[in-house]
């Protein structure tokens, strides 16, 4: 058959790319091709993060998330050593400014120890202050093994091993055919692949329907955005600064990060950024806004007054202050999957159809547990570990 490949991986971000690369590790003599959308890999959730490297400290245990982050992250810099792709091991600290927050607290130390986190320690205001001099708080997290990394920098790197990736190839429409897949692309031309895995981000959900799958959960994209200091004042944060997070939300608040970069970072904004006409009135959409919207209200303030997001930021860092920083560092779309019932999708997700498996939901720390992620699809499609 005409353009016939084993294995098709559609999308050409991280965790597509890491999939394609263990694809070939277990089956060597097959042929894998990887089809993404734009002039080249990583252009979208891979290379528009704030570049952390997660330990594994948020995730409920026995979730996809928390298994997967913490060998991701391990995976993750022997993979930056042996392939010279910038990284630094910066610790990070999660502060709680006052009593009220030392439950929550306590529950983040309880799921990091459960899930395997290396080094993982409490600290009280006074080791707090020698990790980090300008933070405040009652007490905090000390996380030793989480990091920055260059993630685009790792999608080159996996690329070059892969080979095979077809740039400015979109995905159009598919049909299964009686020995494989026929992926047809918008110029014209058409991929046969025996089976195939969509790692399409924002697309996913779109491309699960059209290979048969079911609609829910739908991907509702969120737009996050950061500020940054400016240089002279980056010696406000030695290394990661975060707050407690709201355990209810999959969003970790707004945080103090170096970036691969060199810049330092401060936000995200969570805005809800609908990419098609029915995602504002989807029935997930408006039931999740209905129980959430103080924090919607909280997040638009956010995005418009940059006061109100260095405000959230300085009840942990208190010599910060507005003029300290500037706008327009970075910006990415995260691909939430939201079910119908209004429920934001917390953990990794996958769906079936003939011939292929889909990634429906890889949010945050989908970059850290790329190659864990990869394994797990492997896994699924049964292809056994290599020798």
């Amino acid at each position: 058959m005409p353009g016939q490949v084993d294995f098709a991986v559609i999308g050409g971000g991280i965790v597509g790319l890491a999939v394609a690369r263990e694809l070939q590790h277990r089956r060597p003599r097959d042929s894998v091709v990887v089809l993404e959308r734009e002039a080249d890999v990583g252009r979208h959730q891979t290379g528009r993060n704030s570049g952390v490297l997660h330990a594994g400290i948020y995730y409920p245990p026995g979730s996809l998330k928390a298994r997967l982050c913490v060998e991701g992250m391990r995976e993750m810099y022997a993979f930056c050593e042996r392939h010279g792709v910038p990284h630094e091991r910066t610790g990070k600290v999660i502060v709680a400014v006052d009593e009220r927050e030392l439950p929550a607290l306590d529950e983040l130390e309880r799921r990091g120890r459960a899930n395997g986190v290396e080094g993982l320690r409490r600290v009280g205001p006074g080791e707090l202050r020698e990790l980090e001099p300008r933070a405040a708080g009652v007490a905090g997290l000390h996380s030793p093994n989480t990091g920055i990394v260059d993630f685009a920098g790792v999608a080159r790197a996996l690329a070059a091993e892969v080979g095979d990736v077809r740039t400015r190839a979109t995905v159009e429409a598919i049909a299964p055919r009686q020995r494989a897949l026929e992926l047809r692309l918008r110029d014209g031309g058409a991929v046969h692949a025996k089976r195939a895995v969509f790692c399409a981000g924002l697309w996913s959900d779109e491309l699960a329907v059209k290979a048969g799958a079911g609609r829910d959960p739908r991907i509702v994209p969120f737009r996050g955005a950061w500020l940054r200091l400016r240089p002279e004042r980056r010696d406000l944060v030695r290394t990661l600064i975060y707050p407690v997070p709201d355990p209810s939300l999959p969003f970790l608040g707004v945080h103090l990060s170096r970036h691969p970069s060199g810049d330092v970072l401060i936000g995200p904004t969570a805005l809800l950024w609908p990419r098609r006409p029915g995602d504002l009135v989807w029935p997930g959409t408006l039931k999740m806004a209905s129980s959430w919207w103080r924090t919607g209200l909280t997040e638009i303030r956010h995005a418009a007054l940059r006061r109100t997001l260095v405000a959230a930021a300085r009840r942990y860092v208190p010599d910060l202050r507005t003029d300290d920083v500037e706008p327009g560092a970075l910006s990415g779309i995260r691909a939430q999957a939201l079910s119908r019932d209004g429920r934001l999708v917390d953990d990794f997700a996958f769906s079936r159809t003939e011939r292929a498996l889909h990634v429906r939901n890889a949010p945050s720390p989908g970059a850290t547990s790329a190659l864990a992620i990869a394994r797990v699809i492997a896994d699924e499609l049964g292809l056994p570990s290599p020798v």
